[in-house]
């Protein structure tokens, strides 16, 4: 059936950010993006606005070409590429999130997650990749930054690039009922916000505790560059101050958006109880100098090392660790903290 643009648009107002007019169009990959997404937080959506005459006229040529499918390699694109590296980023978060309890997270959870949301990207419209290389690029960059959230982006990087180079045109398929459509969408959809939901209900302190650890983790990946920081730091409440521009009542910034600018500050205050913890292991005063840091980790690290406390082996293994998470944390460099 020939997919019209006024119905198209209609859907896109109505229900636009959860993927009803990419449901209509037959694109379900895209669909499922921005149900996972909320349309790409809102800019997608909006973005789309100039883009539907073009998936209206691809989805009618697709219906009117499914025994003649496009053959080549389709043309690089560096929009799809920024959007895979920064789905597979986003999908790692919500992994580190809700399943980073699992045993293996690192190498089996964090590498898969993030290699799904590249692939998701990379299957949006009439393009698609190969599954095993990309998947298979995220394992094998797993092990760089083992352990720390950091990790997501090697991963997503390498699983994106490998995306790019294996990508080609999707092969014709036989028409599906919507509701075979719908099935699979929905197993899809529970998939990924079913362990995130069981997280914030049943350990709901918890949950709170790593949102914030992670999030200012991911700040932390840009204290190299203040100005980028601060950009980011912005983006958390733009959602608040747009609505607060929008409906203009002053009681908005009373609740609202205090709370929003309340979970930022908690990401800030998370961060310097850690830092002060870090200076209690290592018995130094806050504002030591790197190389007071770094001396003062060598004294205790010859002094607790396993081997030489035979002894008091666990004791001296605890500690041990203490000090090495204690001295990764504050070889950080600090990010300056925004007026």
């Amino acid at each position: 059936m020939t997919k019209g643009l006024l119905v198209t648009y209609a859907l896109w107002a109505l229900g636009g950010p959860v993927g009803l007019h990419h449901l209509y169009l037959g694109r379900d990959s895209h669909a499922l993006l921005w149900m996972l997404t909320l349309g790409g937080g809102g800019l997608g959506w909006l973005w789309e606005f100039w883009k539907l005459p073009g998936f209206v006229a691809q989805a009618n040529r697709a219906q009117a070409q499914k025994q003649r499918p496009e053959k080549g390699i389709p043309p690089l694109s560096l929009l799809r590429f920024a959007a895979q590296t920064t789905v597979g980023i986003y999908f790692g978060l919500v992994a580190l999130i809700s399943l980073s309890s699992m045993a293996n997270f690192y190498i089996v959870g964090l590498p898969l997650a993030v290699g799904l949301g590249v692939l998701l990207v990379a299957t949006v419209g009439n393009q698609t990749s190969d599954f095993k290389n990309t998947l298979g690029a995220a394992f094998l960059m797993s092990p760089v930054f083992y352990g720390r959230p950091i990790a997501i982006l090697p991963i997503s990087l390498a699983a994106s690039i490998t995306a790019q180079k294996h990508r080609r045109y999707k092969a014709s398929a036989e028409s599906e009922t919507i509701s075979l459509r719908l099935y699979r969408l929905g197993l899809a959809y529970l998939a990924f916000t079913g362990p995130l939901a069981y997280s914030v209900l049943c350990n709901t302190a918890a949950t709170l505790s790593y949102v914030a650890e992670t999030l200012g983790s991911f700040l932390s990946w840009f204290s190299f560059f203040p100005l980028l920081g601060r950009l980011l730091e912005s983006v958390f409440l733009l959602p608040c101050r747009i609505l607060w521009l929008l409906v203009g009542d002053p009681g908005f910034t009373s609740r609202q958006f205090q709370e929003w600018e309340k979970l930022y500050e908690f990401v800030e205050s998370f961060q310097d109880e850690k830092r002060q913890l870090a200076y209690q292991v290592l018995g130094l005063p806050e504002g030591a100098t790197n190389e007071e840091i770094h001396r003062t980790y060598r004294d205790l690290v010859k002094v607790w090392h396993p081997d030489h406390n035979r002894h008091q082996r666990e004791e001296a293994q605890r500690r041990f660790l203490e000090i090495q998470a204690a001295y990764e944390f504050l070889s950080q460099p600090k990010k300056p903290r925004a007026s």
